[in-house]
This record gives structure tokens, C-alpha cells and sequence, in this order.
């Protein structure tokens, strides 16, 4: 289960599993078993914006604050997802 960081952001880790790498980038959050279960899931787009599908435990609030802190460091969380994926950002043809 690749985390993007080993440090918590407002409380979640966030990381991406290894079954959803057919899909474009994103970012799940979660605070305890890194599973989908009760996580959020955020689509990136190239531009660090991001599209949230499903908020999961998470309050507005959080959400905000994963919001600005992936669109500051998209860039370098994208180079530890092309590890694992050839999928881009989401938005954007393969």
C-alpha cells in the first residue's frame, strides 16, 4: 500500500493501493487501515486541482486542508504514483 508520505496530513495518511493504479491519479485519506473503507478519494488533475468522489469520515474542513496541500505538492506526489502507474493525471488521454 504506497503512501504518497509517512507523515499524516490533518490527521490522514495519504496513499493509493496497488489495485487502483488502472486508474487515473488520486489520493486516498484515511486515519487508520489504509483501505477504501471510510477513506476519501481525491482525483488530481494536472493542474494540482483536485475532484473529490467521495468524502468518506472526513469533515469540510479536512477536506480543505488535503485539498490545498495536495495542490502544493502535486508534482512530487505524482513521480511516487508513476512508479506504479502508467495512468496520468486525472482528465487527461493516455
Amino acid at each position: 500500500m504506497p503512501k504518497y508520505y509517512e507523515f499524516k496530513v490533518s490527521g490522514y495518511y495519504l496513499y493509493f493501493t496497488s489495485f487502483c493504479t488502472v486508474e487515473c491519479m488520486h489520493v486516498h485519506a484515511s486515519d487508520r487501515k489504509l483501505t477504501e473503507s471510510g477513506s476519501a478519494k481525491f482525483f488530481v488533475k494536472d493542474n494540482g486541482d483536485t475532484i473529490v468522489q467521495k468524502k468518506g469520515i472526513l469533515t469540510d474542513r479536512e477536506v480543505t486542508k488535503i485539498q490545498a496541500f495536495i495542490k502544493d505538492n502535486y508534482k512530487d506526489m505524482y513521480i511516487k504514483w508513476a512508479e506504479y502507474s502508467e495512468n496520468g493525471y486525472y482528465g487527461q488521454e493516455n
